[in-house]
């Protein structure tokens, strides 16, 4: 009943039996050294001892499980378990082994509740289905989930199984689909949790529930016939099409057209989910078993998920990273933030910092009008957590008494960061620095929410340039992860370190970058749709384009994308990366004439879609008559699918080198992360530099110079991707180059040693 603590200390117990004079055996779970709970590889073997030990003692009438950690339920199977694995093979007996450890929970004599406050998630809500009964707390920390999906796996311990029998099909595909998390009350509506109690009283409850249970008898399994809340009223008008073959086929056939709608056959996770569900509710629990194992098996080792796991390591990373390499650094208490700016930006930065960060924003607008308007964008967001039931009309109005509105700088005096979201012009921008120096803190933050403007040119009109950094958030705030932090080399560590936590309290993935025009994200962006302009000047289809790079992975195209942003931004951005960078960023003849007519997206209705219909026609249409503005001829077919998305998406790939290259990003790593958390590169090829280490330097480095040869010098490959070719260097792994280094140099300094 003991299990190895991982570092070298001796063996400890992970599961530890408390046995109460009532006859409840609790049972907890305590890994030691570490703050959450997790199944490692000797987990089936510690949960067949415990059992084996309850079911000696005739005093044993019932059993709770919970957790021995503070706020921690079990946060889901190691990662690092699943990493390890070799072959399909090894990966599905992991699975097995995993089940027969449900399975003796679930066949335990007596009942076994579990007792959930915390992370519930993974394993640890598969640990929960097992048990005859489950209580959870109604604190926020209370999180269930099965989130495999989105690291390309599927859960592999009988919760495909197991969960649509208790909910259904309908909620249990949702939140096996989508990973999704949901607290307690959710939980307890959809039927997946018995109850939901004070933290305080919760084990006592489940105890209690569970001598009832043992009193009464253990709940029979619920049949088959819960599938039918998959389909609804209107999909399923009689439960017997569901119990034909024919029926069947046709209800999991629309709901995987649904689903491939929507990934594009990009993520093989999500529809041998649908399979291993289908397979359970055709043949069987057992034979759904046996199809969960297998499934995982292929999933395990496949590409898509090696990449999803990468990407999940690297945000945990992040999490520890405190964005100064000097660990004496230490980051400042923040108590109060200023906003300039009431625009989507800046009420956006406004709402994180109140809700998620639990601090106190003063917001300022040049008049009422502008403040009003931030006001209600704030309010609205919180009305609409209220209408789904996640927060209270109590805790909206607290929270939205946090933002305190002002047309001028009283209330700026104590605002230990001020965040600026004005109009990306530089003497604007001057002119907040020198009002905050005058009228701020003494020792205010300056941060800069520009996309684009570099930072050193801001604080160029700053008393004190230390304390100048740039905090590029997305819109909209409140659902983008990324913040992008911007250093100049006169950048104070301990400003730094106090933006990086400040930005993980609102909730974000952080990643310093340094300066430079359009830094890191708004940069790789440029080229990116430069080349969507340059397809476009070719004659291809608005909708083609949208389509080839939706279907090589992300989420929107780059037209949709552009008329999202607005037109005319693009046309600004587009000159000031133009006078930076040169021919590589010059755009075709004819753009400029949709900024002429006015065109500039969706803001004002006149871009490459037509709006205003949509609600009519559920989908958007083009509007035909943007190619006369252009003048081009659109040619349907003309180029290959794959050239349109390989030509927009190396763009980016390269631009990312030549910053990696140049020293504006500190790793690899935060340029995976940066582009696919601001930016939706494809999350299951990696980022752009795990996608070049996984198509070989030497492969991308051959297609720029033939896009070169055809297209001119804006596909001349990045020298660090040249370099790489030469010597088959990577981004990652034990050859790996280092951010702003010369391949060259490095190579030949691992041939001297």
């Amino acid at each position: 009943m003991s299990g190895q603590n991982g570092n070298g200390s001796g063996e400890r117990r992970v599961l530890g039996i408390e046995q109460r004079p009532d006859g409840v055996a609790v049972v907890r779970m305590d890994v030691p050294g570490e703050t959450m709970n997790t199944l490692q590889g000797n987990f089936a073997a510690e949960f067949a001892q415990v059992f084996d030990d309850l079911d000696k003692s005739s005093e044993v009438r019932a059993v709770v499980f919970t957790s021995g950690k503070p706020d921690s339920f079990i946060a889901g199977a190691d990662i690092r378990m699943i990493q390890a694995v070799k072959s399909a093979a090894e990966a599905a007996e992991l699975s097995r082994t995993g089940q027969r450890a449900m399975a003796r929970v679930a066949s335990f004599r007596v009942p076994v509740v579990a007792a959930i406050h915390g992370a519930c998630l993974g394993g640890g809500l598969e640990t929960a289905l097992a048990c005859h009964a489950r209580i959870a707390s109604d604190d926020k920390k209370t999180k269930l989930g099965l989130p495999e999906v989105q690291l390309g796996l599927l859960p592999a311990a009988a919760g495909t199984q197991r969960l649509p029998r208790l909910v259904g099909v309908r909620a249990a595909l949702d939140l096996m689909l989508t990973g999704r998390q949901i607290d307690g009350r959710r939980a307890k509506s959809m039927g997946l949790v018995d109850d939901v109690v004070p933290a305080p009283v919760l084990l006592e409850v489940a105890c209690r529930h569970a001598l009832s249970l043992a009193e009464r008898g253990k709940p029979e399994p619920r049949g088959l016939q819960r599938f039918a809340a998959f389909f609804g009223k209107r999909e399923l008008a009689q439960l017997a099409l569901a119990e034909n073959p024919l029926g069947r086929k046709v209800v999991f056939d629309q709901a995987r057209k649904q689903l491939l709608s929507k990934t594009r056959g990009n993520y093989p996770a999500a529809e041998r989910i649908l399979d291993v569900v289908r397979a359970g509710f055709e043949a069987g629990f057992e034979a759904g078993l046996e199809a969960e194992a297998l499934a995982f098996g292929e999933l395990a080792i496949s590409p898509e998920a090696s990449q999803l796991m990468n990407i999940f390591t690297a945000t945990v990373e992040l999490k520890k990273d405190r964005g100064v390499d000097d660990a004496h650094v230490e980051s400042k208490a923040v108590h109060k933030v200023g906003v300039l700016g009431a625009g989507l930006m800046g009420a956006g930065i406004a709402y994180v910092t109140t809700h998620l960060a639990k601090t106190p924003v003063r917001l300022k607008d040049r008049d009422d009008q502008g403040l009003a308007a931030g006001m209600k964008y704030v309010a609205g967001i919180l009305d609409e957590r209220v209408k789904k039931k996640r927060m209270t009309r109590m805790e909206r109005d607290r929270l939205l008494s946090q933002v305190t509105p002002t047309a001028d700088y009283s209330g700026f005096h104590d605002a230990q960061v001020v965040i600026e979201a004005v109009f990306e012009d530089l003497a604007l921008k001057h002119q907040m620095v020198k009002h905050i120096e005058a009228h701020g803190h003494p020792k205010a933050i300056f941060a800069s929410n520009t996309s684009s403007l570099p930072i050193g040119q801001i604080a160029a009109g700053a008393a004190h340039p230390e304390r100048v950094i740039g905090m590029h958030y997305f819109s909209p705030v409140h659902k983008m992860p990324l913040l992008e932090i911007i250093v100049t080399p006169r950048t104070a560590p301990w400003v730094t370190a106090t933006c990086v936590e400040l930005g993980k309290k609102q909730g974000k993935t952080v990643i310093v970058v340094n300066d430079g025009v359009g830094f890191y994200t708004s940069r790789i962006l440029a080229p990116y749709m430069n080349e969507a302009a340059w397809l476009l000047s070719e004659g291809v289809p608005v909708e083609e384009l949208d389509a080839a790079l939706m279907d090589w992975g992300y989420p929107v195209g780059p037209v949709t994308l552009l008329d999202e942003v607005g037109i005319d931004v693009g046309e600004k951005v587009g000159k000031i990366m133009l006078g930076a960078f040169g021919d590589r960023m010059s755009p075709p003849p004819g753009m400029e004439k949709l900024v002429a007519e006015q065109r500039f997206g969706r803001k004002n209705a006149r871009g490459f879609y037509l709006y205003g219909d949509t609600k009519k026609t559920k989908k958007k249409r083009v509007d035909q008559s943007v190619y006369a503005v252009l003048g081009v001829t659109p040619k349907p077919g003309a180029t290959p699918k794959h050239e349109l998305a390989e030509r927009c998406a190396l763009a980016m790939v390269n631009e990312a080198a030549l910053c990696f290259g140049e020293g504006i990003l500190r790793s690899a790593r935060d340029g995976d992360i940066g582009a696919i958390f601001g930016l939706g590169f494809p999350p299951f090829r990696g980022g752009p530099f795990r996608y070049v280490d996984a198509v070989g330097a030497l492969d991308i480095v051959r297609r720029l110079e033939r896009y070169e040869k055809q297209h001119g010098k804006r596909f001349a490959p990045a020298p660090v991707l040249v370099e790489m070719a030469q010597v088959g260097g990577t981004f990652h792994g034990e050859r790996a180059v280092r951010a702003g280094a010369r391949v060259a140099a490095q190579e030949s300094a691992r041939v001297r040693v």
